[in-house]
């Protein structure tokens, strides 16, 4: 089994706790998007897994095992916490090369990374003159070195261009249906909305959310109603009657707050109101965040009010 099992981890950093009894297991089979604010413990909590931080407290093993135990680790765990780490003064496929040696990885394996990541025709240019998109690919294909069961990546889109987060979005999946445990830390909530199956959220180092997704928009979002009807203004007036908040869209119609879509069907219904457009609005995955973080977050601007904003009285 390549789960990722995190039970009870805690993290001082002298009197600032980092991770907070943390425990979640990272399951095989399904992209995790590993999400919280700065400062929430995401990547001490990836270092605590790769074994480069040790924890005060709790465990944390992957198939079982801490992973300074596992042999050729990059046989079993691909990891990019950080695209910068490369030596600049080698060459990309030197750089793999050094990797492969010291995990008995056979050297055909260099070129189908550099194959698989698009940087086949820059393997003998230095490090050091790659963009940041580059530098992300060359740190991914070295995450994928060994073939491994389990990925971590942190932030795996920061630098690419529109092709390539494309391209990491198809590579994320992939992966996930080949079985393996995969496991995304990002700051992109539209972007992660497009690729994770599952979320695991922190909050200043404590687990605040281990849910499917589709199952947290739901749960920390307001259900509301988009509706069009041949008689506006008497189905707005309904509406209120019946205690429903109701605000004019731009397009005519009306979202009707806290109400679902088969609701507003059967009051339209029963007053003989003609209804042109009924569509159940569902919150973003950016806004079920906000709306589970904002108590947590550690840094953050005080609101700020234009003097040309009118304000409601």
């Amino acid at each position: 089994m390549s789960r990722i099992d995190i039970e009870d981890l805690t993290k001082e950093y002298g009197r600032t706790r980092a991770v907070d009894q943390l425990t979640c297991r990272i399951e095989p089979g399904r992209v995790t998007g590993f999400l919280g604010p700065n400062g929430a413990g995401k990547s001490t909590t990836m270092r605590l897994v790769l074994g480069l931080d040790r924890p005060t407290s709790g465990t944390a093993t992957v198939g079982g095992r801490p992973y300074a135990m596992v042999h050729e680790p990059l046989r079993t765990v691909g990891a990019l916490l950080d695209a910068q780490a490369a030596n600049g003064s080698r060459t990309a496929r030197d750089h793999l090369r050094f990797l492969a040696v010291s995990n008995r990885i056979p050297a055909r394996r260099i070129d189908e990374v550099l194959q698989d990541t698009g940087l086949a025709t820059a393997a003998g240019r230095r490090i050091r003159t790659f963009s940041l998109g580059m530098r992300q690919r060359l740190g991914i294909a070295a995450a994928l070195l060994g073939d491994p069961p389990v990925l971590m990546l942190d932030e795996p889109t920061n630098g690419l261009d529109p092709e390539g987060i494309v391209w990491m979005r198809q590579l994320l999946r992939r992966l996930a249906r080949e079985g393996r445990t995969v496991l995304v830390s990002s700051h992109l909530m539209n972007e992660t909305a497009t690729f994770a199956d599952h979320l695991v959220v922190l909050g200043r180092g404590r687990l605040l959310a281990d849910t499917p997704m589709r199952d947290f928009i739901e749960q920390h979002s307001q259900a509301r109603v988009r509706v069009r009807a041949g008689d506006p203004a008497r189905l707005r007036a309904t509406l209120i009657t019946e205690g429903y908040p109701v605000v004019a869209d731009d397009d005519g119609g009306w979202v009707v707050e806290g109400a679902r879509a088969e609701q507003i069907g059967a009051i339209a219904a029963r007053e003989g109101i003609p209804v042109l457009e009924l569509v159940e609005l569902r919150a973003s995955l950016e806004q079920a965040y906000l709306a589970l973080t904002t108590d947590e977050t550690e840094f953050a601007a005080a609101p700020h009010t234009s003097p040309t904003t009118p304000q409601e009285v």
